[in-house]
């Protein structure tokens, strides 16, 4: 193996790691020696690869936003029925909440601390979703109310879960699969509770 080959393979290593603790286990705070135990890589390859752990983070974020984006991309430049849509974003959404359940939770932290956030729609793809909820309202297929409660109302059903995770574990005694067999259980019950018909 080629030493850029093994380069490339241990900065891996180490994003999949911090992805991996952030993102799958929740662990916000941890350092970069913990990043570089649990990889089994020495810390200063951390700091020779990514300069910082701030650095480190800012990218394995980067990438997360990419997931969102790509998702948010579903609904908003897909000709397919409203239903259809929101059906495949549900879709989406639940498999990244099964793969990563603390990406929303830390998104939303970094959010809160003022850390650089693209906005994912543009306004006018916004528009043209709200025109959209608004005529399957018209039709009866969706209950009346304004475009964006539709939307925090999908959000909420699809996010809140996960984000409170452990609360929800702890609370009603489920284990990790019982808990993940729920949420990949959810599609079905979101798009009932959002669509009449």
């Amino acid at each position: 193996m080629s030493n850029q080959n093994k380069k490339d393979q241990t900065q891996e290593l180490i994003k999949d790691t911090a992805k991996n603790l952030f993102f799958v286990q929740g662990k916000f705070n941890t350092t970069t020696q913990e990043i570089a135990d649990e990889a089994g890589v020495n810390r200063t390859l951390i700091n020779y690869y990514f300069r910082s752990r701030d650095n480190l983070i800012q990218i394995i974020f980067n990438e997360a936003q990419r997931v969102e984006k790509e998702k948010s991309e579903i609904i908003m430049n897909s000709d397919l029925p409203l239903k259809q849509k929101i059906s495949e974003f549900i879709e989406g959404s639940l498999s990244t909440s099964l793969q990563y359940p603390y990406l929303e939770t830390y998104i939303v932290s970094q959010i809160n601390k003022g850390t650089c956030h693209q906005k994912d729609i543009e306004e006018k793809d916004l528009k043209r979703l709200y025109d959209d909820i608004e005529k399957e309202m018209d039709k009866g297929n969706i209950e009346k109310m304004a475009p964006v409660q539709f939307l925090i109302n999908m959000v909420s059903l699809l996010v809140f879960p996960s984000a409170v995770r452990p609360l929800f574990m702890e609370n009603l005694m489920l284990s990790e699969s019982e808990f993940n067999k729920i949420i990949s259980e959810r599609k079905e019950i979101i798009i009932n509770m959002l669509f009449k018909n």
